[in-house]
């Protein structure tokens, strides 16, 4: 692949609704472009940007793949980012480094809840794009229907460049509606014909808008146009760049990526239309040593910075790290300067990414993306740069991880093999993390939805053949006592030799804050148990703590008051006080002991039309509603305080109540005792677990 400049790089992040065919639109452009010699299919595991065993078997896309192309002298970086919700990690990544987007949505299925985010997600990012109608070739295809949907949502930005023409409800061609000329598909070719006469009258009014929104860009095509007179094709074409470019017009194209009809005018829009990354925004980037904030230009002559968008891990040739130059240019053999982990990286290797296929380049330059291997310390999100100029780019926001299973391995004696994958799996993905519960033993996986934790178990057993198996994550219930007793610990023991006596009063009562675990206090006189022997008894209740008389979990909220005893001279030992306190722990079965439940604060995002079901939902999870706030976006926050047991899989739920439109955070808040019809079942399960 030749050397190009920073003008002449497009950089295309290829997003939409899952299902919508933006793998196929990857590989036909691909195919165009002469790239690859034959066309694969999503259906056969044969795309190039679906490599991964999962996204073959499963034929969707999981991770965002790169396919650099060359077209018309320009080189367009295309990144194919999957639809579905459960790797929304992917979409943030590649949306980071992207300089604008293609919206794909289906001419059957319309404007879908992706088709929303990805539109919201552009806006977030600024990114200007275009709408590609995709399977225009499929049965009901209906453009007119997408179009005003799109219109409804978006309003005067929405500027079809191109009307579909139809015969007998065949996709047959097109009408440019810049140039008013028509094209009907040939086979291979495509040859201009007259516009159809019934499609006239449709078009006029189509062009207009799009000749009106062309005069608002300046003033001179205003005057020109109020004067009645016509404006040229080049004239037109530079005001759209300048209209697409700022936002404030989205082309809508159409075509079948599978039949590869209309493809190459994308990729010619995409070229003529779409920004270069010096045409974007400057980049923000912060002053490592000064923390003053400073403007980065996409130039080749300033110092080197880049961000590492993706991270891909393989247990054979070892840790591949994707990034975006935003200034200056990368040579391979060069010395760079990692401003997160404040370390100097050695590059060996450089490459450009296409799928799977890595092709070496010696150098890459402002604006272009590729791939460095075997750098020491460098993840996902870090910013690399010039050792005179350590620059911190704007870090990439991974949305927080909102289900959680515990994990195990299948088979004893593969945890070490199964965790290391796991842990090695983190890098390539910041929505997916492992962390080991300390109260319930367990190992606990947290990721974006089911899928996207059934993935990464999938992914364990292929990359480093480590086989795991879910678990219902357990509760972190603990326990504490609601009435004080006197309870008495005697511990005697006599078999030859030394014997083992001891023998203690204590005091339990309920400490009003259950955030306090324990409190003991001496109020011992008179030497009934000797001053040595005092920590033994506080150690003995502290070992006991751990397992409550209840069901098993940990005692909080107890204080503990000795007060008297007895000892023998000879036979007494910190050993026999120790269990002698553990005998008087033992006895808190009659003060009245409850199970205490985590109480978690969900913080749920959702449009208004859900609202009901949302609080409905909350209510039944023993969720007790605490306010509801307007947010931007048409969105209303739901507040509420729930048992955790209630929201292990809340996530799922959560997507199929509102069509994958709401949010939700949850955050710990304090312990609350378990209502007593729940308590019973969970200490019914702890005594069946123990035996």
């Amino acid at each position: 692949m030749k050397s190009y400049t920073t003008d002449k790089i497009r950089n295309l992040g290829v997003i939409g609704h899952g299902g919508e065919g933006k793998t196929t639109l990857a590989e036909a452009m691909l195919f165009n472009s002469g790239a690859i010699d034959r066309f694969g299919k999503v259906e056969d595991g044969t795309t190039t940007t679906d490599y991964d065993q999962e996204e073959i078997k499963r034929q969707i896309s999981i991770s965002a793949a790169l396919a650099p192309l060359e077209w018309n002298n320009h080189k367009i970086n295309v990144i194919d980012i999957p639809g579905y919700f459960d790797f929304v990690g992917e979409l943030v990544g590649g949306l980071r480094v992207a300089d604008c987007a293609c919206i794909v949505v289906g001419a059957v299925s319309g404007v879908a809840v992706g088709t929303e985010k990805a539109w919201d997600y552009c806006d977030e990012y600024e990114l200007p794009r275009f709408i590609f109608v995709n399977q225009m070739d499929r049965e009901n295809a209906n453009f007119s229907k997408v179009l005003d949907s799109l219109k409804d949502l978006y309003g005067t930005s929405i500027a079809p460049f191109q009307v579909p023409i139809m015969e007998s409800d065949q996709f047959v061609g097109y009408v440019d509606v810049i140039s008013m000329k028509a094209y009907r598909y040939d086979g291979k070719d495509v040859k201009e014909i007259d516009v159809p006469a019934d499609m006239v009258d449709l078009i006029e009014p189509i062009r207009t808008m799009l000749i009106e929104a062309v005069a608002e860009t300046s003033e001179e095509l205003m005057e020109k146009y109020f004067e009645g007179e016509e404006l040229d094709e080049k004239e037109i074409k530079d005001a759209l760049r300048v209209g697409v470019t700022s936002g404030d017009i989205v082309p809508v194209l159409c075509g079948s990526a599978v039949n590869n009809q209309g493809i190459k005018q994308l990729m010619d829009t995409v070229v003529d239309y779409m920004p270069s990354p010096g045409d974007k925004h400057k980049e923000i980037a912060k002053d490592h040593k000064t923390g003053d904030e400073l403007e980065v230009s996409n130039k080749t002559d300033e110092p080197f910075a880049a961000l590492v968008f993706k991270t891909v891990v393989d247990p054979f040739v070892g840790k591949l790290n994707l990034f975006k130059v935003m200034s200056g240019q990368l040579s391979t053999g060069a010395t760079i300067y990692n401003v997160n982990k404040e370390k100097a990286e050695k590059v060996s290797n450089i490459y450009f990414m296409r799928g799977k296929k890595q092709i070496s380049t010696d150098k890459v330059v402002a604006g272009d993306i590729a791939a460095v291997a075997k750098l020491q310390h460098t993840v996902t999100g870090d910013s690399l740069c010039d050792q005179g100029r350590q620059l911190e780019l704007r870090e990439i926001k991974f949305p927080e991880p909102s289900i959680s299973l515990a994990i195990e391995a299948e088979k004893e004696g593969e945890e070490d093999k199964v965790f290391g994958g796991l842990n090695r799996l983190t890098e390539e993905d910041p929505t997916f993390t492992v962390e080991k519960n300390t109260e319930t033993n367990q190992m606990i996986i947290s990721g974006v939805g089911e899928m996207h934790l059934e993935i990464i178990a999938k992914r364990l057993e292929n990359k480093f053949a480590a086989k795991a198996v879910f678990k219902d994550p357990k509760v972190a219930y603990r326990e504490t006592i609601r009435k004080s007793i006197q309870a008495e610990g005697r511990h005697k023991k006599q078999s030859g030799g030394h014997g083992q006596f001891g023998h203690v009063w204590i005091e339990f009562e309920p400490l009003t804050d259950t955030e306090q675990e324990f409190e003991f206090v001496d109020k011992i006189v008179g030497g009934v148990v000797p001053r040595q022997y005092i920590p033994a008894v506080e150690k003995g209740l502290i070992e006991c703590l751990p397992k409550g008389v209840l069901a098993g979990y940990p005692m909080v909220g107890l204080k503990a008051t000795l007060y008297d005893g007895s000892y023998h001279s000879v036979d007494s030992s910190e050993m026999a006080f120790k269990v002698a306190a553990s005998l008087a722990y033992r006895k808190l079965i009659d003060a009245n002991p409850v199970l205490l439940e985590p109480i978690m604060k969900a913080e749920v995002l959702v449009p208004d039309d859900y609202m009901g079901d949302i609080i409905g939902d909350l209510n039944r999870r023993r969720g007790r509603i605490l306010g509801m706030n307007p947010v931007e976006g048409g969105l209303q926050e739901v507040v509420a305080e729930v048992p955790q047991a209630e929201m292990f899989k809340y996530a799922t739920d959560l997507r199929s109540m509102t069509q994958a439109r709401g949010s939700f955070k949850l955050s710990f808040v304090r312990y609350e005792e378990v209502p007593g019809n729940i308590s019973a079942k969970v200490v019914e399960a702890a005594k069946k677990e123990e035996e």
